[in-house]
């Protein structure tokens, strides 16, 4: 692969991780391309985390722990607090890349080599990451695009994560999708690169809710996100075959239409509404064509 020329700083924030940080640092630390800077984000935790990371600091001269203030709820607008409060920590470093790196994911030492290359590769790359597994299920891309990135570790090209103006601080989630649509609607190319993954040690939405309720909240989401609601029946439709069988998509589809019947705000522009629309339609007609041809 050569050795990349970009240079990339990394912010983790992190509440409570105490299980799941320390094989993050080995995976970081253990790269071959080392980040210029790497600001973990304590958010308040009452754990072990402050202190795993804190024995991390002396021998690593490029790693910063930063603790914000205790605070009972989590959400995920606290998240982006917490990325911009690392950001600036690296403010006055010059460097090419930006990574959102959560607390619970482990990955080969090539990873951050592997991404960068992908960015020297493309000039308009905007954001670029890999697919995550799961135990040993590794994500479906049938319901989401190659093109969208896992918010497990999202890397931007600065000048993308400049344009689309961070993080929208979203409380009930969707902070990772909004970024990246909206790099896609500013014409940044965006790609999961299926050559690589990386390993998530916490199923995603569980942190705090049962998997029932997540998939409930997560069809609330697609609705103040703007889904289609076409696209949510195919979507609820395709979850009822994975487990839980048909209660999920259930619980999927439940969320969607209470959120559209009781009038939910919409948390996102409407021209990231219409853009994200127009996608999920074109994809559902290049379906449907795939499989008049596979008839004919």
């Amino acid at each position: 692969m050569g050795s990349p020329t970009l240079s990339y700083v990394l912010v983790t924030p992190a509440r409570n991780e105490g299980r799941f940080i320390e094989q993050t640092i080995q995976s970081v630390i253990s790269q071959t391309v080392l980040p210029k800077k790497w600001v973990i984000v304590s958010d308040g935790s009452t754990d072990q985390t402050d202190s795993i990371v804190t024995k991390y600091l002396p021998d690593h001269p490029w790693l910063e722990l930063l603790r914000m203030p205790e605070r009972r709820d989590r959400h995920f607008a606290a998240k982006v607090r917490c990325i911009n409060a690392g950001l600036e920590k690296v403010e006055e470093l010059d460097y090419d890349i930006v990574g959102n790196l959560d607390a619970d994911i482990t990955f080969g030492p090539d990873y951050f080599q592997f991404l960068l290359t992908r960015f020297l590769e493309d000039p308009r790359l905007g954001v670029a990451g890999t697919p995550f597994v799961e135990g040993t299920v590794q994500y479906d891309y049938r319901f989401t695009s190659i093109q969208h990135v896992s918010g497990a570790c999202q890397l931007f090209r600065a000048q993308c994560f400049q344009e689309i103006g961070g993080y929208r601080p979203i409380k009930g989630g969707g902070i990772d999708w909004v970024a990246v649509t909206t790099a896609r609607m500013k014409g940044w190319r965006t790609r999961t690169f299926v050559e690589q993954v990386c390993y998530h040690h916490r199923p995603m939405g569980t942190a705090s809710v049962s998997n029932y309720r997540a998939l409930y909240k997560l069809g609330m989401q697609d609705y103040y996100l703007g889904g289609h609601p076409v696209w949510q029946v195919f979507r609820a439709c395709f979850q009822a075959t994975r487990k839980p069988y048909l209660i999920g998509g259930a619980c999927l589809l439940a969320g969607y239409c209470y959120a559209l019947l009781t009038r939910v705000e919409k948390t996102v522009p409407p021209e990231l509404v219409r853009f994200h629309q127009g996608e999920q339609l074109r994809r559902l007609r290049q379906v449907f064509v795939k499989v008049l041809r596979a008839q004919n």
